[in-house]
């Protein structure tokens, strides 16, 4: 089926998708299991229709600088892995997965980005949380510290 202008498919139970190519599935791996990245952005190519990794952070960024790398009038999709100390003080780690469609993006891109993020979220298996965010105080690192610490 094509939807303005993507070819996106729909089999059985599973709802539209847009392809998910092994190295961007690697990047993931590669923040959850080697800690080799603090976050990683990724965009839907609009040529070959497929999740592809824009950008990696190395372990000692910041979560300014993963901000910072997010477009102000376009969509992503991120992981970010946040270390902090819980509530009952102890390091901890929780990997977020974050739907990034800022409200200056385009209407298309906001679409397909809408249409493709629960199968690409799902691609991505030890996300503990998930945030739809429109704006940055919408994933401000305080959200992210609140949610992590309620688990």
């Amino acid at each position: 089926m094509e939807f303005l202008g993507f070819t996106l498919m729909v089999g059985g139970n599973s709802p539209a998708w847009i392809d998910v190519p092994e190295r961007s599935k690697s990047a993931f791996m590669e923040l959850k299991r080697r800690k080799v990245h603090r976050y990683v952005i990724f965009k839907i190519d609009d040529i070959t229709e497929e999740v592809v990794v824009e950008k990696t952070g190395a372990p000692g960024e910041s979560y300014d600088d993963f901000t910072a790398s997010l477009p102000v009038d376009d969509c992503r999709y991120a992981v970010y892995d946040l270390d902090f100390v819980s509530d009952d003080n102890c390091r901890k780690s929780k990997i977020f997965f974050i739907s990034w469609s800022p409200d200056d993006s385009r209407i298309r891109a906001k679409t397909i980005y809408a249409v493709s993020r629960n199968q690409f979220r799902h691609e991505l298996d030890g996300v503990h949380f998930e945030i739809q965010a429109t704006d940055p105080d919408d994933m401000d690192l305080e959200v992210l510290r609140v949610r992590a610490n309620r688990t």
